[in-house]
């Protein structure tokens, strides 16, 4: 079970068309135990379906959101009975998650590599978004919740990159969400990835301590960079295979940055195999012409999978550990090498 047949393109999925909602006057929703200790953004995230987030985010600064009648911040986490605020808006383009193909639904569920009453762990494959967005109509978290009856109420404990394979918590109950996700603040959470990167990486370059800070471009396209002033990022690395011209190598991240490894192995001067927003245009000039890197030009997969992952359980005397089997375009390109 978990491995994964093959790369999805969620723009394949069948799309509805979006419909005006308009709500004029203000809503107080009270909060179910279900959403006990979710923030407050990704609970308006859900029950303002197709309202741009950007536009969510100034309703909370403005104020116009309030919980118990008070002004809250976007990570304020929710009690059961707690008050919720809800502005009038209007104009929203509500656009209904698509259904997911019969492929797609065959899958996913092949994928669940681990499943108990609390949570599951699901190999996520290359290419489908973990949720919807801009421009995106069925992620995957919305298409596991169509599924199954019982997993509607599902909810993403963490995020992977769009093209990132592998080891993803999905969790079922909100006591486990909890957990998990204090369990990631504290960083008690272990994580190991694969990368296939360009050229030889040394084996003295054991770790990158680089802080890192997000940028939006001018053309809305968000990059993370390495600048002096940003954000504390840590990545353990080691090698694990080397190829004439690529080197397969493990990387443990001991913080949660955004794009960290694939930024962290393009500041070391080898970008992770078709990481075109990360791949280092110099190194790529000086080497194009090599024979070393035929097997690699045509590759179009990121070449980054979350191959295990570690946490605490509630109730459960001893840690659990999950291994995702390779996405299976990237053993073709090492086996290719």
């Amino acid at each position: 079970m978990g491995s994964v047949k093959a790369v999805v393109n969620s723009n394949e999925n069948s799309t509805t068309p979006p419909k005006s909602r308009t709500v004029g006057k203000v809503e107080v929703v009270a909060v179910a135990e279900k959403h006990e200790g979710q923030r407050l953004d990704n609970f308006l995230i859900r029950q303002l379906k197709g309202v741009p987030r950007s536009r969510i985010y100034r309703l909370i600064r403005r104020g116009e959101v309030r919980v118990n009648k008070k002004r809250c911040k976007p990570e304020r986490k929710l009690e059961v009975g707690d008050q919720v605020r809800i502005p009038p808006y209007s104009g929203a383009d509500i656009s209904e998650p698509g259904r997911p193909s019969a492929a797609l639904q065959e899958l996913l569920l092949q994928s669940v590599l681990y499943e108990d009453e609390q949570f599951m762990v699901i190999n996520k494959p290359s290419g489908l978004a973990v949720h919807g967005g801009s421009g995106i109509n069925l992620g995957l978290i919305e298409a596991m919740r169509q599924l199954k009856a019982e997993w509607a109420g599902l909810e993403l404990a963490h995020r992977l990159d769009r093209n990132t394979s592998g080891c993803l918590v999905i969790s079922k109950q909100n006591r486990f969400l909890k957990h998990i996700q204090e369990e990631l603040k504290a960083r008690r959470v272990k994580k190991l990835y694969l990368a296939l990167v360009f050229g030889s990486w040394p084996d003295s370059l054991q770790q990158v301590d680089a802080p890192l800070q997000k940028e939006l471009l001018s053309s809305g396209d968000r990059i993370v960079r390495v600048v002096a002033a940003g954000k504390p990022a840590f990545t353990e690395f080691r090698v694990r295979q080397r190829f004439q011209g690529a080197t397969l190598i493990e990387a443990s991240p001991a913080t949660g940055r955004t794009h960290q490894i694939r930024v962290h192995c393009q500041y070391s001067g080898h970008p992770i195999v078709a990481d075109n927003k990360y791949t280092l245009d110099k190194y790529m000039e000086k080497n194009a012409e090599s024979p070393l890197w035929k097997p690699l030009k045509g590759v179009k997969s990121l070449c980054l999978h979350a191959s295990k992952i570690h946490f605490s359980v509630p109730n459960r005397e001893s840690a659990l550990e999950v291994e995702a089997p390779m996405d299976q375009q990237m053993e073709r390109v090492l086996d290719n090498l």
